[in-house]
């Protein structure tokens, strides 16, 4: 019938474990069996609720390819997440920070709204080199981000290389002679702490 075609690709992938107990399945699973268990009723809007926090990295992909095929086949999807690499999947997205709306835009919409140059500073003495950093008189954002440190200068008016070229001189002179600092671009993640330090 139409519901069983509907959730035939999810549930595919849940029949091996069919004589396994819900509470049985692994996080991802587990996840995939609620899909399918809301699909079934043909809803016109699925509305989810972080629904990989706690998956793995690859359940996680698994999960938003299944959303995409069903956003493909007409469903309304709406999904929160604390992930912004997820968010960057959706068509829109509503940035929310403590009850309170701060942006919704296309991903590329809420990226170019990041309103400074940002500089991606690497130092083998990463904590240290923020800390340094932090102190510096023309700093704006200074924040860990994976193994990078992302920067933003107070001046608004300077070229990027200069901005990059005295955060390099600044950190030597605190006595990082290995840091280096490049513009990269920035993510939808560097637009929302933006948004939440103003």
């Amino acid at each position: 019938d139409a519901e069983r075609a509907r959730i035939a690709p999810i549930y595919s992938q849940l029949e091996p474990f069919k004589a396994r107990r819900a509470a049985a399945l692994s996080g991802g699973m587990k996840q995939k069996l609620a899909l399918c268990c809301a699909l079934v009723h043909r809803p016109e809007i699925l509305i989810l609720d972080e629904p990989t926090t706690g998956v793995d990295a690859v359940s996680r992909r698994e999960f938003w390819e299944l959303l995409g095929e069903l956003k493909q086949g007409g469903l309304n999807v709406v999904v929160s997440t604390p992930y912004m690499d997820e968010a960057r999947r959706c068509d829109r997205i509503a940035l929310i920070h403590r009850g309170r709306l701060l942006a919704v835009d296309t991903p590329a919409g809420i990226v170019r709204a990041f309103d400074r140059p940002l500089l991606g500073v690497r130092a083998r003495e990463r904590f240290k080199a923020l800390l340094a950093l932090r102190a510096y008189q023309h700093a704006h954002s200074v924040y860990p981000f994976g193994e990078v440190i992302h920067y933003t200068d107070q001046r608004t008016d300077a070229p990027t290389e200069t901005l990059a070229a005295d955060v390099r001189a600044f950190l030597a002179a605190k006595g990082f002679a290995d840091a280096s600092a490049e513009p990269i671009e920035p993510t939808v993640e560097d637009s929302f702490i933006a948004r939440t330090a103003s």
